[in-house]
C-alpha cells in the first residue's frame, strides 16, 4: 500500500502544477509558450518640415570702445573731477594738471611772437624804399638784395614764433585731461598731488563704451563648412539683414535684447581650428559688462526640408554612429545609420538616412530586433516625450500605458477553486 500511496501523491502533484501553469498565467496561447504573431510597436511617420536652424556658441562680452587715459605733459595732479565708476561724456574734464609752468611758457612764446612781428614792418619798408632808389643808382642792387633777405628772415622769425606759441598752447591745453570717448570710467590710479609724466606706462583711468556692447563668439571651422554646405545646397534659407543673436547669461536667464552678427574673422586659428565672430547688442541697463562669459544662440535661417527624429528613438552603435529602427514596407524591423546635425529641443536634426513617409519606431524598442515582423501603431509624443496612440484623447485612455505605448496585459483570471 505504501508504494501505491506515493504514486497517487505524485500524480496529484503533477495535475496541480499543470493547472497552475496553464492559460491563467497569461504568458501565451499555450502553457508556458512564447507569444505568437507580430509584436505591436509605436511608430511616428516622418515628414520633412521647416525647421529654424540655430547654433549655440560660447562668447565673451567686450566693450565697443576702450580708451586708456594717460597724461601728455609732465606735472602734478591738482584735482580729479570725475566720479569713479560713473558715466562720462567725450570732452568732459577728468584731471587738472598744474598749468602754471605751461602758462609761463605760453606767455614767453607770445612775447617772442610779438617781437618777431615788430621787425617785419621795418624790413618791409626798407625793401620798398630800396626798390624805388635802385633804378637811379642811388642804392646798389646788393643793398636791395640784403634788404630783401632781412625781410624774409623777419617773416621766418614770425612763423617760428607762431609755431612755438601753438606748441605752448597745446601743452597748456594738455594740462586739462579730457575724456576722448563716452562710457563708464574705471577707478583712478592716482590722486591729487601725484606726479605724472607724459605718455607714462600706467594709465590714470580707463573708459569703456558699453552701450552698444560687443560679444566675441568662437566656432569651429568644421561647423562653418557644414553651414556653408547647407547654404550652397539651397536647403538653408536666410532672410534679409545680418543673422540675429540671443544671449543666455546662465541656465535660466536670457538677455532680453536681440543682437546682430556684425563681423567674422577671415582666417582660422592654426592652433585651435576655430574662427571668431562678433555680435553687437544694445545695453541700456548695463546688464552686460566686459569680461562676462555667455552662451550665444545664432539664428542661421530655416531648413525647409528638415527631418526631426525624437532623441528617445536614437541609439549609438559600437562606432559611435547614430542608429534608429524603422518599419520597412514588408512590416519588418530594419536598423539604419543616421547622420545627425544638431539637437533641436528633444529631437535630433537628421541630415541623411531618412525619406518622406518613413515609419520610425519610438516605442517598444526593447521587445524587437532586426528583421522581426511587427504591427505598427501610430503614436504621438507629448511635451514630456511620452508616447500615446494618436486617436487617444488622453494618455492611457484606451487601455494603453502612456509610458510604453503598448497594449496593457489582460488581467489574469482568478485561479480555480482548490487550484
Amino acid at each position: 500500500m505504501k508504494p501505491r500511496a506515493l504514486a497517487l501523491a505524485s500524480l496529484f502533484g503533477a495535475l496541480f502544477l499543470a493547472a497552475c501553469s496553464g492559460p491563467s498565467s497569461g504568458t501565451g496561447p499555450g502553457p508556458g509558450g512564447p507569444p505568437t504573431g507580430p509584436v505591436e510597436v509605436g511608430v511616428v511617420t516622418l515628414k520633412p518640415q521647416n525647421v529654424p536652424i540655430t547654433i549655440e556658441l560660447p562668447g565673451r562680452v567686450s566693450a565697443t570702445k576702450v580708451s586708456e587715459i594717460r597724461p601728455q605733459v609732465d606735472g602734478l595732479i591738482q584735482k580729479r573731477v570725475f566720479t569713479e565708476g560713473g558715466q562720462v561724456k567725450a570732452g568732459d574734464l577728468l584731471y587738472q594738471i598744474d598749468p602754471r609752468p605751461y602758462q609761463a611758457a605760453y606767455d614767453a612764446a607770445a612775447a617772442s611772437l610779438e617781437k618777431a612781428q615788430a621787425a617785419v614792418p621795418s624790413a618791409q619798408a626798407k625793401v620798398d624804399r630800396y626798390n624805388q632808389l635802385v633804378g637811379v643808382n642811388t642804392v646798389t642792387a646788393q643793398s636791395l638784395d640784403d634788404a630783401k633777405a632781412t625781410l624774409a628772415q623777419a617773416k621766418a622769425d614770425v612763423a617760428a614764433a607762431e609755431a612755438a606759441l601753438a606748441s605752448a598752447q597745446i601743452n597748456l591745453d594738455y594740462t586739462k585731461v579730457l575724456a576722448p570717448i563716452s562710457g563708464l570710467i574705471s577707478t583712478s590710479t592716482v590722486t591729487e598731488g601725484a606726479l605724472v609724466t607724459a605718455n607714462q606706462a600706467t594709465a590714470l583711468a580707463t573708459i569703456r563704451e558699453i552701450d552698444p556692447i560687443n560679444v566675441d563668439l568662437t566656432d569651429s571651422s568644421t561647423n562653418l563648412l557644414r553651414i556653408r554646405s547647407l547654404m550652397d545646397s539651397g536647403r538653408l534659407k536666410r532672410g534679409d539683414g545680418p543673422p540675429r543673436v540671443q544671449l543666455k547669461l546662465n541656465d535660466t536667464l536670457v538677455y532680453d535684447k536681440t543682437g546682430e552678427l556684425r563681423s567674422a574673422e577671415a582666417t582660422v586659428n592654426e592652433t585651435t581650428g576655430t574662427f571668431s565672430m562678433r555680435a553687437s547688442f544694445e545695453n541700456p541697463t548695463r546688464m552686460l559688462l566686459p569680461g562676462m562669459y555667455v552662451r550665444a544662440i545664432v539664428d542661421l535661417g530655416n531648413d525647409e526640408g528638415a527631418f526631426l527624429v525624437p532623441q528617445r528613438a536614437v541609439n549609438r552603435n559600437a562606432k559611435g554612429d547614430a542608429t534608429a529602427m524603422f518599419v520597412s514596407k514588408d512590416g519588418k524591423v530594419e536598423t539604419r545609420v543616421l547622420k545627425t546635425m544638431q539637437s533641436v529641443g528633444s529631437d535630433w536634426l537628421v541630415e541623411s538616412g531618412i525619406s518622406d513617409g518613413d515609419r520610425l519606431i519610438v516605442d517598444g524598442l526593447q521587445k524587437i530586433g532586426d528583421g522581426q515582423a511587427v504591427t505598427p501603431i501610430e503614436v504621438a509624443l507629448d511635451a514630456a516625450g511620452v508616447a500615446h496612440p494618436v486617436d487617444a484623447k488622453t494618455p492611457g485612455s484606451t487601455g494603453t500605458p502612456a509610458s510604453t505605448g503598448t497594449p496593457a496585459p489582460a488581467a489574469a483570471p482568478a485561479p480555480a477553486a482548490g487550484g
